[in-house]
């Protein structure tokens, strides 16, 4: 019998349940809501009254307020001693956090949000930042992070864009696991979001309603958990707060029970979203009684409550009690959340409730602390930089860039404007640190350095003259700037024009969590000053600072260059300024297709033949830039995609082939995407498909080999019956630079009988990069 079997069975059910849900002090401290209703749900907590029974979780006792990390780790070292001596048994709680684009805590690096990471194409970098946080969240006494987010766009208008890792499944699948094995190898719990179905809601309004097919479920939305829970490792899953078909996850035994449990094999903990329990109640009106919600988030496999004590404690005690809801359900969910505490060292009798960034500090002036640990150090911020390095995307360029002083006998004169080119803002997204909670605690400082754009181009170009013009806000409409903008570029040699989002949460900002768009027009005026200032003839650097895709309009054809940044984090102003000036040569691609028009949506490439443009419509969707569309300094040729074998059997692999040589003159990475297109099928398909890619980083003259051993597995969907199936059948896979530029494609035919598969599939091709040609005789 294991520790956590012996506790189950020496507990009271008082005991029990204190085990199963969080507690969330300070939370009136934060400012304004960052979670939906949280005021709304603000009860008083006796925490003296609670503790006795014993706690099970602590909610973000550094992401609530500003606090110093030193300061904040002593205090939660101080709370789980009190936890321990309150409770008979010592058992701690676990600590949890947010850590969407970085550890959430004032002074901790800010890295690039997740849909940078999606652009970066680099599953082994996101999994080095992911350990990187997860390192500095266990050095301060955090278990547990929530993240990452898994949902995979299907309507850009949705706020939470931004959190997203793109469009395609398949990128969202694997990013995604790697920044799993990152945070779980320091020690931290991931905890994958959110399950399932939040980014199909109708036409892009958080929580709203979700009506898709299973289909679309099992083949575009539950891959990325599926790969992040079996290569990845994820011990902690957070239901959706969606209802799908008219079900709230929360309430869902067949997703959070049959499917996650019983075919996935998942023994880790699910813990609900934030009030998500209550909300069965409140928002769904599928429980009566906050005992009801509790109730049925407890059958369906929910097994914490978080934020706050709400439905689990005095309603699901009375329910228990009076027979209206099995103890049986409180032992489930308890024996899973004993085990994981016991994995993490919280049943240990000489566990200490010290952090190692505290040990060997005098601890005898807590006012003397301040300052003592740092979140944000050189190392840290070399890494937020690199990983914005490769995220940047250069869309579009007429030869405007790299910008040279070089080229020009006189000082190149350059007009910095827009509403984005001089706020430290525009380069966090709304779960970084700084946007979700410093910007509720007016004259609190940023806590880390995060130079704006305007900065950043004037230290890199020192002999320029760097002139500045707002133009407009993001969003308030003003057009009083924009004569005065054209004035300033008329006498300017080139326009660095920073558009985009101001990240918010509910309604405080036009990219984020609750801050959804009616359309994907850029907000507020920014469309007429970049109208206006093409107008003015002076050539046109667009950057775009941005948490989702927008049409440009005119600018996607006549801007000289088009430079994305989905919002890069701290030193995300500083990459950018390289990529204008040459310094870094851009290596990112789009995970999001930018659209050409404001209103087509939902639109995303995943698309089958009658979702593109067609002539029994009069709206094209046809993508502006396409998902995987990415321009760089230098050139790349490629040799034809070849295949080993033109056939294999329902149960066998392809072989596949090319050779990349970088023909520039300087370094360079290029990204070789993989595509399978299915002509003939049972179901109607995607007409284009990423099911691999790999990054390729070649010097001037080099050349590699890059190989794609591509399982039938890959070929997989969900048939007539809701079985996964491989079927019998020609395939064209296809080597491309983007969905929509496709270099070399082979025709392979699979032989045999529909093969029905399962949870233990292929999940992704085995990718090789050889050995540059230029580097086998050194």
């Amino acid at each position: 019998m294991t520790r956590a079997d012996e506790l189950i069975a020496e507990m009271t059910l008082e005991e029990k349940i204190a085990q199963l849900y969080g507690v969330w002090v300070g939370a009136s401290e934060s400012g304004g809501d960052v979670a939906p209703h949280q005021h709304e749900m603000d009860d008083e907590i006796d925490l003296d009254a609670l503790l006795p029974s014993g706690l099970g979780q602590l909610t973000r006792p550094f992401g609530t307020r500003p606090v110093d990390a030193a300061l904040g780790a002593l205090s939660l070292a101080r709370t789980q001693e009190r936890i321990r001596t309150a409770s008979r048994f010592g058992i701690p709680a676990v600590a949890h956090e947010e850590c969407l684009a970085g550890f959430a805590a004032w002074g901790a690096t800010a890295y690039p949000v997740p849909l940078s990471w999606g652009a970066s194409f680099d599953p082994a970098l996101v999994e080095e930042m992911a350990a990187r946080i997860g390192a500095d969240m266990r050095s301060v006494g955090v278990h547990q992070g929530l993240a990452p987010v898994l949902d995979v766009v299907r309507d850009a208008r949705w706020g939470r864009v931004e959190e997203t890792i793109g469009e395609d499944p398949h990128l969202v699948a694997t990013v995604a696991t790697a920044y799993v094995r990152g945070l779980e190898s320091s020690g931290i719990v991931a905890t994958l979001k959110h399950f399932v179905g939040y980014s199909a809601s109708r036409a892009g309004r958080n929580l709203a309603p979700v009506s898709i097919g299973p289909r679309e479920v099992a083949d575009v939305l539950l891959p990325p958990f599926e790969m992040a829970l079996r290569d990845g490792g994820a011990r902690s899953v957070m239901n959706a707060y969606t209802d799908l078909d008219g079900v709230p996850s929360a309430a869902d035994r067949s997703l959070l029970t049959s499917l996650l449990r019983d075919t996935w094999g998942f023994e880790g903990t699910v813990v609900a979203d934030y009030f998500a329990v209550a909300f069965l109640k409140l928002l769904h009106g599928v429980a009566d009684t906050w005992a009801d919600a509790a109730g049925a988030a407890l059958h369906a496999g929910i097994d914490v409550e978080l934020p706050t004590v709400k439905t689990f404690g005095e309603p699901l005690q009375r329910a228990v009690e009076e027979g209206a809801v099995d103890v049986a359900l409180i032992d489930t969910a308890l024996l899973r959340v004993l085990r994981q505490k016991e994995e993490l060292g919280l049943l240990d009798p000489s566990w200490s409730a010290m952090p190692s960034a505290l040990v060997g500090l005098d601890l005898s002036d807590p006012t003397a602390l301040r300052g003592a640990v740092d979140l944000d150090p050189a190392g840290n911020r070399e890494f937020a930089a690199r990983l914005a390095e490769e995220a940047v995307v250069l869309l579009r360029n007429d030869g405007m860039l790299p910008l040279s002083a070089s080229r020009r006998s006189a000082p190149l004169r350059i007009a910095v404007i827009g509403p984005n080119a001089d706020d430290p803002y525009a380069m966090l997204g709304c779960y970084s640190f700084p946007t979700h909670v410093v910007s509720q605690h007016p004259g609190v400082a940023l806590g880390i350095r995060i130079p704006t754009l305007l900065e950043a181009v004037r230290e890199e170009f020192p002999e320029a003259s760097v002139r500045h013009a707002r133009g407009t806000s993001v969003d308030g409409g003003e057009t009083e700037g924009i004569a005065a903008a054209v004035t300033l570029a008329s006498q300017s040699d080139v326009v660095v024009l920073a558009l985009g989002d101001r990240a918010g949460l509910f309604g405080r900002g036009t990219s984020g969590e609750g801050c959804d768009a009616e359309s994907l027009a850029l907000p507020g005026a920014q469309q007429e000053l970049l109208d206006a200032l093409l107008d003015a003839g002076t050539p046109v650097s667009v950057v775009l600072l941005a948490g989702r895709p927008y049409a440009l309009g005119r600018g996607a054809s006549e801007a000289s260059a088009i430079v994305a940044a989905f919002f890069a984090g701290e030193e995300g102003a500083t990459v950018v300024a390289g990529v204008l000036s040459g310094r870094v040569n851009p290596s990112g691609r789009l995970p999001v297709s930018i659209p050409s028009g404001t209103g087509a949506q939902p639109a995303t490439y995943l698309a089958p033949p009658l979702a593109r443009a067609t002539d029994v419509s009069n709206i094209d969707p046809t993508a502006a830039f396409a998902f995987g569309h990415g321009l760089s300094y230098t050139s790349f040729d490629w040799s034809p995609l070849v295949a080993a074998s033109s056939y294999a059997a329902t149960d066998g692999a392809f072989d596949l082939s090319l050779t990349v040589t970088n023909v520039g003159v300087r370094g360079g990475s290029e990204i070789v995407q993989l595509y399978l297109h299915d002509p003939v099928a049972s179901i109607v398909r995607p007409v284009q498909r990423l099911i691999g890619y790999a990054r390729v980083a070649l010097a001037a003259g080099e050349s590699a080999t890059v190989e794609f051993h591509v399982p039938a597995d890959l070929a997989s969907f969900t048939g007539r019956d809701l079985r996964r199936i491989v079927e019998p059948g020609a395939l064209v896979l296809s080597a491309g630079r983007s969905s929509a530029d496709l270099a070399s494609s082979v025709h392979v035919t699979l032989d045999g009988p529909v093969r029905v598969v399962g949870h233990d599939r292929a999940l992704e091709p085995e990718v090789r990069v050889a050995v540059p040609v230029g580097q086998l005789a050194g």
